[in-house]
Protein backbone atom coordinates (compact mmCIF):
# COMPACT_ATOMS: atom_id res chain seq x y z
CA UNK A 1 0.00 0.00 0.00
CA UNK A 2 2.80 2.39 0.90
CA UNK A 3 4.50 1.75 -2.44
CA UNK A 4 1.23 2.23 -4.33
CA UNK A 5 0.57 5.54 -2.62
CA UNK A 6 4.13 6.70 -3.28
CA UNK A 7 3.80 5.78 -6.94
CA UNK A 8 0.48 7.66 -7.18
CA UNK A 9 2.00 10.83 -5.70
CA UNK A 10 5.07 10.57 -7.93
CA UNK A 11 2.98 10.01 -11.07
CA UNK A 12 1.02 13.18 -10.42
CA UNK A 13 3.88 15.32 -9.11
CA UNK A 14 2.18 15.78 -5.71
CA UNK A 15 4.25 16.45 -2.61
CA UNK A 16 4.16 13.70 0.04
CA UNK A 17 2.49 15.86 2.68
CA UNK A 18 -0.18 14.36 5.00
CA UNK A 19 -3.12 15.78 3.05
CA UNK A 20 -1.96 14.43 -0.33
CA UNK A 21 -0.99 11.10 1.26
CA UNK A 22 -4.48 10.75 2.78
CA UNK A 23 -6.05 11.71 -0.55
CA UNK A 24 -4.02 9.05 -2.40
CA UNK A 25 -4.83 6.49 0.32
CA UNK A 26 -8.56 7.09 -0.14
CA UNK A 27 -8.35 6.84 -3.94
CA UNK A 28 -6.38 3.58 -3.84
CA UNK A 29 -8.27 1.91 -0.97
CA UNK A 30 -11.73 2.87 -2.27
CA UNK A 31 -11.49 2.28 -6.02
CA UNK A 32 -15.29 2.45 -6.43
CA UNK A 33 -15.67 5.61 -4.37
CA UNK A 34 -16.75 8.89 -5.96
CA UNK A 35 -13.30 10.39 -5.50
CA UNK A 36 -11.53 7.48 -7.20
CA UNK A 37 -14.02 7.43 -10.08
CA UNK A 38 -13.51 11.16 -10.67
CA UNK A 39 -9.73 10.73 -10.56
CA UNK A 40 -9.89 7.98 -13.18
CA UNK A 41 -12.10 10.16 -15.40
CA UNK A 42 -9.66 13.05 -15.15
CA UNK A 43 -6.55 10.94 -15.76
CA UNK A 44 -7.84 8.46 -18.35
CA UNK A 45 -5.88 10.17 -21.12
CA UNK A 46 -2.63 10.40 -19.20
CA UNK A 47 -3.42 13.79 -17.62
CA UNK A 48 -1.77 14.44 -14.26
CA UNK A 49 -3.74 15.73 -11.28
CA UNK A 50 -2.93 19.27 -10.19
CA UNK A 51 -3.05 20.71 -6.69
CA UNK A 52 -6.25 22.50 -7.70
CA UNK A 53 -7.78 19.15 -8.74
CA UNK A 54 -6.91 17.62 -5.38
CA UNK A 55 -8.48 20.57 -3.54
CA UNK A 56 -11.60 20.43 -5.71
CA UNK A 57 -12.00 16.71 -5.12
CA UNK A 58 -11.89 17.16 -1.38
CA UNK A 59 -8.23 17.15 -0.43
CA UNK A 60 -6.80 20.29 1.18
CA UNK A 61 -3.19 20.80 0.15
CA UNK A 62 -0.41 22.49 2.14
CA UNK A 63 -0.73 19.93 4.94
CA UNK A 64 -4.36 20.63 5.88
CA UNK A 65 -7.00 18.00 6.70
CA UNK A 66 -9.18 16.26 4.19
CA UNK A 67 -12.38 18.10 3.43
CA UNK A 68 -14.60 15.26 4.62
CA UNK A 69 -13.06 15.15 8.07
CA UNK A 70 -15.04 16.85 10.86
CA UNK A 71 -14.54 20.58 10.85
CA UNK A 72 -12.53 20.61 7.66
CA UNK A 73 -13.32 23.05 4.85
CA UNK A 74 -15.03 21.61 1.79
CA UNK A 75 -12.87 23.47 -0.69
CA UNK A 76 -9.77 25.57 -0.91
CA UNK A 77 -10.22 28.98 0.77
CA UNK A 78 -11.59 31.61 -1.57
CA UNK A 79 -9.76 34.92 -2.04
CA UNK A 80 -12.43 36.66 0.06
CA UNK A 81 -11.66 34.35 2.99
CA UNK A 82 -7.93 35.08 2.91
CA UNK A 83 -6.47 37.38 5.59
CA UNK A 84 -6.87 41.07 4.83
CA UNK A 85 -3.86 42.81 3.37
CA UNK A 86 -1.43 43.79 6.10
CA UNK A 87 -2.58 41.07 8.53
CA UNK A 88 -0.13 38.40 9.77
CA UNK A 89 0.15 35.57 7.28
CA UNK A 90 -1.04 37.64 4.32
CA UNK A 91 2.33 37.57 2.54
CA UNK A 92 2.75 33.83 3.17
CA UNK A 93 -0.74 33.16 1.83
CA UNK A 94 -0.04 35.15 -1.34
CA UNK A 95 3.25 33.36 -1.89
CA UNK A 96 1.48 30.02 -1.47
CA UNK A 97 -1.28 31.04 -3.89
CA UNK A 98 1.22 32.30 -6.43
CA UNK A 99 3.23 29.07 -6.32
CA UNK A 100 0.03 27.04 -6.62
CA UNK A 101 -1.05 29.15 -9.60
CA UNK A 102 2.28 28.60 -11.37
CA UNK A 103 2.05 24.87 -10.71
CA UNK A 104 -1.53 24.91 -12.00
CA UNK A 105 -0.44 26.55 -15.26
CA UNK A 106 2.33 24.00 -15.64
CA UNK A 107 -0.07 21.12 -15.06
CA UNK A 108 -2.60 22.58 -17.50
CA UNK A 109 0.02 22.97 -20.23
CA UNK A 110 1.33 19.48 -19.60
CA UNK A 111 -2.17 18.01 -19.79
CA UNK A 112 -2.89 19.82 -23.08
CA UNK A 113 0.46 18.66 -24.45
CA UNK A 114 -0.30 15.10 -23.34
CA UNK A 115 -3.73 15.15 -24.94
CA UNK A 116 -2.28 16.52 -28.18
CA UNK A 117 0.28 13.71 -28.24
CA UNK A 118 -2.42 11.13 -27.58
CA UNK A 119 -4.56 12.53 -30.36
CA UNK A 120 -1.64 12.38 -32.79
CA UNK A 121 -0.97 8.77 -31.80
CA UNK A 122 -4.64 7.85 -32.20
CA UNK A 123 -4.76 9.51 -35.63
CA UNK A 124 -1.76 7.49 -36.72
CA UNK A 125 -3.36 4.27 -35.49
CA UNK A 126 -6.63 5.13 -37.27
CA UNK A 127 -4.80 5.82 -40.51
CA UNK A 128 -3.08 2.45 -40.21
CA UNK A 129 -6.44 0.73 -39.56
CA UNK A 130 -7.93 2.34 -42.67
CA UNK A 131 -4.88 1.35 -44.75
CA UNK A 132 -5.01 -2.29 -43.69
CA UNK A 133 -8.76 -2.83 -43.27
CA UNK A 134 -10.32 -0.36 -45.67
CA UNK A 135 -12.33 2.80 -45.14
CA UNK A 136 -15.24 0.94 -43.56
CA UNK A 137 -13.04 -0.39 -40.78
CA UNK A 138 -11.96 3.12 -39.85
CA UNK A 139 -15.37 4.83 -39.71
CA UNK A 140 -16.24 3.71 -36.20
CA UNK A 141 -12.74 4.41 -34.99
CA UNK A 142 -12.79 7.93 -36.47
CA UNK A 143 -16.17 8.59 -34.86
CA UNK A 144 -14.87 7.47 -31.48
CA UNK A 145 -11.67 9.45 -31.91
CA UNK A 146 -13.56 12.63 -32.84
CA UNK A 147 -15.85 12.35 -29.82
CA UNK A 148 -12.86 11.76 -27.52
CA UNK A 149 -11.00 14.74 -28.93
CA UNK A 150 -14.03 17.01 -28.52
CA UNK A 151 -14.20 15.94 -24.88
CA UNK A 152 -10.48 16.59 -24.43
CA UNK A 153 -10.76 20.04 -25.98
CA UNK A 154 -13.72 20.82 -23.73
CA UNK A 155 -11.74 19.80 -20.64
CA UNK A 156 -8.76 21.89 -21.78
CA UNK A 157 -10.98 24.93 -22.35
CA UNK A 158 -12.55 24.50 -18.92
CA UNK A 159 -9.15 24.30 -17.29
CA UNK A 160 -7.88 27.35 -19.16
CA UNK A 161 -10.95 29.36 -18.24
CA UNK A 162 -10.55 28.38 -14.60
CA UNK A 163 -6.86 29.32 -14.71
CA UNK A 164 -7.76 32.67 -16.28
CA UNK A 165 -10.27 33.41 -13.52
CA UNK A 166 -7.85 32.37 -10.77
CA UNK A 167 -5.12 34.51 -12.33
CA UNK A 168 -7.35 37.59 -12.36
CA UNK A 169 -8.22 37.05 -8.69
CA UNK A 170 -4.57 36.53 -7.78
CA UNK A 171 -3.48 39.63 -9.72
CA UNK A 172 -6.05 41.72 -7.82
CA UNK A 173 -4.90 40.28 -4.49
CA UNK A 174 -1.24 40.95 -5.29
CA UNK A 175 -2.00 44.53 -6.35
CA UNK A 176 -3.97 45.08 -3.15
CA UNK A 177 -1.11 43.69 -1.07
CA UNK A 178 1.41 45.84 -2.92
CA UNK A 179 -0.66 48.98 -2.36
CA UNK A 180 -1.19 48.16 1.31
CA UNK A 181 2.50 47.44 1.83
CA UNK A 182 3.33 50.93 0.53
CA UNK A 183 0.57 52.92 2.25
CA UNK A 184 0.36 54.35 5.76
CA UNK A 185 -2.93 53.02 7.10
CA UNK A 186 -3.75 56.13 9.18
CA UNK A 187 -2.98 59.01 6.83
CA UNK A 188 -3.26 57.07 3.54
CA UNK A 189 -0.02 58.70 2.39
CA UNK A 190 2.73 56.50 1.04
CA UNK A 191 4.94 55.10 3.77
CA UNK A 192 8.68 55.20 4.32
CA UNK A 193 9.28 52.09 2.24
CA UNK A 194 7.45 53.49 -0.80
CA UNK A 195 9.16 56.88 -0.39
CA UNK A 196 12.61 55.24 -0.36
CA UNK A 197 11.72 53.17 -3.46
CA UNK A 198 10.51 56.28 -5.30
CA UNK A 199 13.75 58.10 -4.53
CA UNK A 200 15.84 55.12 -5.65
CA UNK A 201 13.99 55.03 -9.00
CA UNK A 202 14.93 58.62 -9.94
CA UNK A 203 17.63 59.30 -12.50
CA UNK A 204 20.89 60.15 -10.67
CA UNK A 205 21.13 63.62 -12.28
CA UNK A 206 17.63 64.68 -11.12
CA UNK A 207 17.81 67.82 -8.94
CA UNK A 208 15.89 67.18 -5.72
CA UNK A 209 14.99 68.87 -2.48
CA UNK A 210 14.22 66.72 0.54
CA UNK A 211 12.21 68.25 3.36
CA UNK A 212 11.45 66.76 6.76
CA UNK A 213 8.43 68.27 8.51
CA UNK A 214 7.73 67.57 12.18
CA UNK A 215 4.55 68.69 13.97
CA UNK A 216 5.42 71.04 16.83
CA UNK A 217 4.38 70.07 20.37
CA UNK A 218 2.52 67.02 19.13
CA UNK A 219 3.03 65.26 22.47
CA UNK A 220 0.90 68.00 24.04
CA UNK A 221 -1.99 67.02 21.77
CA UNK A 222 -1.69 63.30 22.55
CA UNK A 223 -1.28 63.84 26.30
CA UNK A 224 -3.97 66.48 26.60
CA UNK A 225 -6.64 65.10 24.27
CA UNK A 226 -5.79 61.44 23.72
CA UNK A 227 -4.41 59.47 20.80
CA UNK A 228 -7.71 59.46 18.90
CA UNK A 229 -7.55 63.25 18.63
CA UNK A 230 -3.83 63.02 17.82
CA UNK A 231 -4.65 60.66 14.96
CA UNK A 232 -7.18 63.11 13.55
CA UNK A 233 -4.58 65.87 13.68
CA UNK A 234 -2.09 63.68 11.82
CA UNK A 235 -4.65 62.94 9.12
CA UNK A 236 -5.49 66.64 8.72
CA UNK A 237 -1.82 67.66 8.46
CA UNK A 238 -1.23 64.86 5.93
CA UNK A 239 -4.15 66.01 3.77
CA UNK A 240 -3.10 69.65 3.78
CA UNK A 241 0.55 68.87 3.10
CA UNK A 242 -0.35 66.69 0.14
CA UNK A 243 -2.74 69.31 -1.22
CA UNK A 244 -0.44 72.31 -0.87
CA UNK A 245 3.08 71.11 -1.67
CA UNK A 246 2.21 69.16 -4.86
CA UNK A 247 5.12 66.75 -4.52
CA UNK A 248 5.80 63.27 -3.14
CA UNK A 249 4.66 63.25 0.50
CA UNK A 250 5.13 60.35 2.91
CA UNK A 251 4.49 59.71 6.54
CA UNK A 252 8.01 58.86 7.60
CA UNK A 253 7.32 57.97 11.20
CA UNK A 254 5.29 59.25 14.16
CA UNK A 255 4.47 62.92 13.57
CA UNK A 256 7.19 63.28 10.93
CA UNK A 257 6.55 63.70 7.20
CA UNK A 258 9.02 63.54 4.31
CA UNK A 259 8.58 65.69 1.19
CA UNK A 260 10.47 65.08 -2.05
CA UNK A 261 10.58 67.90 -4.61
CA UNK A 262 11.96 67.16 -8.07
CA UNK A 263 13.51 69.88 -10.27
CA UNK A 264 12.22 72.75 -8.09
CA UNK A 265 14.43 75.66 -7.11
CA UNK A 266 14.83 76.75 -3.50
CA UNK A 267 12.35 79.61 -3.75
CA UNK A 268 9.60 77.37 -5.12
CA UNK A 269 10.21 74.73 -2.44
CA UNK A 270 10.06 77.26 0.38
CA UNK A 271 6.95 78.91 -1.05
CA UNK A 272 5.06 75.63 -1.19
CA UNK A 273 6.10 74.63 2.32
CA UNK A 274 4.94 78.01 3.59
CA UNK A 275 1.63 77.59 1.75
CA UNK A 276 1.12 74.32 3.58
CA UNK A 277 2.03 75.91 6.91
CA UNK A 278 -0.46 78.74 6.32
CA UNK A 279 -3.22 76.26 5.48
CA UNK A 280 -2.52 74.26 8.65
CA UNK A 281 -2.19 77.16 11.07
CA UNK A 282 -5.37 78.74 9.67
CA UNK A 283 -7.43 75.83 10.99
CA UNK A 284 -9.01 76.29 14.40
CA UNK A 285 -9.30 72.79 15.75
CA UNK A 286 -11.53 71.63 18.60
CA UNK A 287 -12.00 68.30 20.32
CA UNK A 288 -15.42 67.12 19.12
CA UNK A 289 -16.14 65.21 22.32
CA UNK A 290 -15.29 67.90 24.88
CA UNK A 291 -15.58 70.96 22.59
CA UNK A 292 -12.23 72.13 23.96
CA UNK A 293 -9.94 74.09 21.68
CA UNK A 294 -6.90 72.14 20.57
CA UNK A 295 -5.10 75.31 19.61
CA UNK A 296 -3.01 76.12 16.60
CA UNK A 297 -1.12 73.29 14.92
CA UNK A 298 2.20 74.14 13.28
CA UNK A 299 5.30 72.33 12.10
CA UNK A 300 9.02 72.83 11.76
CA UNK A 301 10.86 71.83 8.63
CA UNK A 302 14.41 71.20 7.44
CA UNK A 303 15.31 71.17 3.74
CA UNK A 304 18.33 69.70 1.94
CA UNK A 305 19.02 70.26 -1.77
CA UNK A 306 21.02 67.86 -3.92
CA UNK A 307 20.67 65.25 -6.62
CA UNK A 308 19.05 61.86 -6.73
CA UNK A 309 22.53 60.45 -7.23
CA UNK A 310 23.32 61.49 -3.66
CA UNK A 311 22.47 58.81 -1.13
CA UNK A 312 19.13 59.22 0.59
CA UNK A 313 20.86 58.81 3.93
CA UNK A 314 23.10 61.83 3.25
CA UNK A 315 20.17 64.03 2.27
CA UNK A 316 18.16 62.85 5.27
CA UNK A 317 21.00 63.66 7.64
CA UNK A 318 21.35 67.18 6.23
CA UNK A 319 17.59 67.79 6.30
CA UNK A 320 17.38 66.41 9.83
CA UNK A 321 20.11 68.77 11.05
CA UNK A 322 18.24 71.68 9.48
CA UNK A 323 15.01 70.51 11.17
CA UNK A 324 16.80 70.41 14.52
CA UNK A 325 18.02 73.96 13.92
CA UNK A 326 14.45 75.06 13.17
CA UNK A 327 13.25 73.51 16.43
CA UNK A 328 16.06 75.19 18.36
CA UNK A 329 15.29 78.54 16.75
CA UNK A 330 11.74 78.55 18.10
CA UNK A 331 9.78 76.09 15.91
CA UNK A 332 7.15 76.98 13.30
CA UNK A 333 9.73 77.74 10.63
CA UNK A 334 11.76 76.22 7.80
CA UNK A 335 15.56 76.15 7.61
CA UNK A 336 17.54 75.12 4.54
CA UNK A 337 20.68 73.05 5.08
CA UNK A 338 23.91 74.62 3.78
Amino acid sequence: MFAAIGAFLADHGLSPDPANYAFAHDVICNPQGARAIEVRALTSDGVRLSGADVARLGGVTEGGPLADEPGAPTSAPSPAAAPAAGEPGRDDALVTRTIAQIEGFSDTLQSIHSETNHFGRDLAETAEAIRTGGAHAGVERISHLTAAMIERVHRAETRLEQAKSETAELRAALEEARTTAQTDSLTELINRRAFDEHFAALAPDTPVALAICDIDHFKRVNDGFGHAVGDRVLKLVAQLLEREVACTVARYGGEEFALLFERDDEAAVLARIEAARDAITARRLRDRDSDRSIGTINFSAGVAHGFAGDTLTQLMERADRALYAAKQAGRGQTIVAP
